[in-house]
């Protein structure tokens, strides 16, 4: 694709070719030379960011408040400053959210390096997704729904309400998503940099697909299409080969320091995701149906512009680096878009001891019941939101290390009032020589230490009662250094549809699995690929049967739609509780989907994690290892995939080779 015209790019070329994102961050931490690599390692149209995930945003909330945070995200700042003159030598375009609680701030000080650095550039920044003062007081104001407030089935934690049924309970953060739509207005205007706060992940390559395209808000498929091509490359390197099920097959030191991704929109909203030549990473059908995957609310994916329905979806490998998506469709966006209330909640300990090898249950068992009875000479073993007693691993038989005969009990405690988080890190002193045989633990727990923590409320709130801008920087004629600001107001879009109940079913056409031959006994993950991730207090998780692993059946193999037969029928819901074993909760729900033309099943297990975010308590509060542990499990595999796959008994690989 042929873009070193830079001095065409915006009348000539736009339009007329596919356009080129290139996402440079999908978290704060994600360092500003990402931008740079973006900007220089290869020719884009556009460079997009999204530094926000659901809690730092709360996190900087309190001290942006007080004045000891910029409000804004620092490696935004140093991404644009290291690529301000590449950005405007070559054209190139930047849209993020790394504006956060200040978009106003972070844009005047871009502005002020472009006016320093007497760059043709125009800043502009979005407001209207900071809800703050509307929210600061829902105990008396009312609380908006619940974000699975119209799915019936559905139970919440039993902490869920706390932020208006109990005292105490301040709003730190209120912050709805945010759609395209002043993105749009903002190119439209000549905006070269927008810095937005909470707009939805995927809304800058929205933004950006939407004018360079020039669509309508009418243009549903392309839209969705967009939507989808932003979900895919929003996640740093995760569709480069981060956070990838199947790594193990590739020489690990193509594992790290990655490139990510950049997605080339067409104007029918088909997209083709690849990456630049430069550096290290890979972009396959695999590893983009693993981010496809990734925190997906079932067969429909949400955004205030439309809805993307992925029943048809298609991943098809074009070339090295390059996989095509299709197959998306498009309707009208729902009429409420997503509010993240953030509150503070209490506080919050952690306490991690060791066991080892010989009668590990039993040393778990006694320390329990001694805490536990510390507890209640207390008087605080029921004051407690959350205290849990988790064992994490089991000792390894006929140890060969110590550590491999070490496991780990994580005491886990929430509570409204610091005295009773108190009480129990006091119980660590006082019980300190009282303990069972071989205790010992980090030699100083500072965690057992009560923290103030903040907890999560996602709620629903209508688009049409947002009050949203893009802001316009422009010098002051008298003085060049100063800057006047041109507001304009946007507008939601003009039509809606109300969200439908959420698809829920097995297959529709099952195999008779014994028409498939002889099983045995092995890991799910020796057949499947599978990622997971949260919404709130929700869990997902998509398995489906891989293509271009080096062990992978070959699409034309007749194994293929084998394996794909056997995992819709085998993998029902009943399938996946049994699976979650000691895991399960009868109060949890399941949702479960099929994506036919990428041979995968969808699952949405609700309330699994507690309220969510910084308020779950579990070790994996972010639901990232869930995928592989369930591949982990132990499942009745027909002998012939196995075998096609080159995996003998055991879940042994016979033999594997590099791409």
């Amino acid at each position: 694709m042929e873009l070193k015209n830079y001095s065409t790019r915006w009348t000539s070329q736009r339009g007329a070719r596919p356009v080129r994102i290139a996402n440079c961050s999908g978290y704060k931490a994600d360092p500003g030379y990402h931008m740079f690599y973006q900007a220089t390692l290869g020719d884009v149209d556009f460079i997009t960011g999204d530094y926000l995930a659901e809690v730092n945003i709360a996190e900087n909330a309190q001290a942006h408040a007080l004045g000891q945070h910029p409000g804004w995200e620092q490696t935004c700042w140093d991404g644009i400053e290291q690529s301000i003159e590449v950005l405007a030598e070559k054209r190139i375009k930047v849209i993020v959210n790394g504006g956060a609680h200040n978009p106003k701030g972070l844009a005047e000080k871009v502005h002020r390096l472009v006016t320093e650095k007497q760059l043709d550039l125009k800043v502009a920044y979005v407001l209207g997704d900071n809800l703050f003062e509307e929210m600061k007081d829902v105990a008396t104001t009312g609380l908006p729904p619940h974000l699975d407030s119209d799915n019936s089935e559905v139970q919440h934690s039993s902490h869920t309400l706390d932020l208006i049924k109990k005292e105490n309970k301040p709003i730190v953060s209120a912050n709805a998503y945010l759609g395209a739509r002043d993105i749009v207005q903002g190119l439209e205007e000549g905006a070269d940099i927008i810095i937005a706060g909470r707009v939805a992940d995927a809304s800058p390559v929205v933004g950006a697909a939407w004018y360079w395209h020039s669509w309508c808000y009418t243009s549903y498929d392309e839209l969705a299409g967009a939507l989808i091509a932003g979900h895919l490359i929003e996640c740093s390197g995760y569709v480069t080969g981060s956070n990838f099920a199947g790594f193990y097959e590739y020489p690990l030191d193509d594992l790290y320091d990655l490139i990510f991704g950049i997605a080339e929109v067409e104007k029918d909203g088909t997209c083709v995701i690849t990456k630049h030549d430069a550096k290290k990473g890979f972009v396959t059908e695999d590893t983009v149906k693993c981010q496809l995957l990734y925190e997906l609310q079932g067969n429909v994916y949400l955004n205030s512009d439309a809805k993307a329905i992925l029943d048809g979806v298609q991943v098809k490998q074009e070339g090295k680096d390059r996989v095509r998506v299709g197959g998306v469709k498009g309707l009208p966006p729902p009429p409420t878009t997503k509010l993240a209330i953030f509150y503070r909640a209490g506080f919050q300990s952690e306490i991690v001891i060791n066991a080892t090898g010989y009668g590990t249950a039993e040393k778990f068992d006694l320390y329990e019941r001694m805490i536990k009875f510390g507890l209640s000479r207390l008087g605080l073993l029921d004051k407690f939101d959350v205290l849990e007693f988790q064992r994490i691993g089991i000792p390894e038989p006929n140890p060969r290390s110590q550590l491999r005969s070490t496991s780990y009990l994580r005491i886990f405690a929430e509570a409204g009032d610091e005295k009773v988080n108190l009480g129990l890190t006091g119980l660590l002193t006082e019980f300190a020589m009282q303990h069972y045989s071989g205790f010992h633990a980090t030699s100083d727990q500072r965690t057992a230490i009560p923290k103030p923590y903040i907890s999560y409320y996602p709620a629903i709130y209508p688009q049409t009662s947002l009050r949203t801008s893009v802001n316009i920087l422009e010098p002051k004629k008298t003085t060049s250094a100063d800057v006047e600001t041109r507001m304009i107001p946007t507008t939601p879009t003009p039509r809606f549809e109300a969200l439908t109940k959420r698809e829920n079913y097995e297959t529709s056409n099952p195999v008779d699995l014994s028409t498939l031959g002889p099983t045995t006994r092995c890991r799910l993950g020796d057949v499947v690929l599978a990622r997971s991730g949260d919404k709130g207090a929700n869990a997902n998780v998509g398995f489906f049967i891989p293509t271009l692993l080096p062990s992978a059946y070959p699409p034309s193999s007749p194994l293929y739609a084998q394996a794909w037969d056997w995992l819709r029928t085998y993998l029902t819901k009943e399938k996946l509780k049994e699976m979650f074993a000691e895991s399960w909760d009868p109060a949890f729900f399941i949702e479960r989907v099929e994506f036919p033309h990428i041979y995968a099943v969808h699952f949405v297990v609700y309330g699994v994690l507690g309220r969510g975010v910084s308020g779950s308590s579990r070790l994996d509060a972010f639901a990232k290892g869930m995928g592989d542990w369930l591949r982990d499990c132990v499942v009745e595999v027909p002998v012939t995939l196995l075998e096609g796959r080159g995996i003998g008994k055991g879940g042994e690989t016979v033999s594997r080779s590099h791409l």
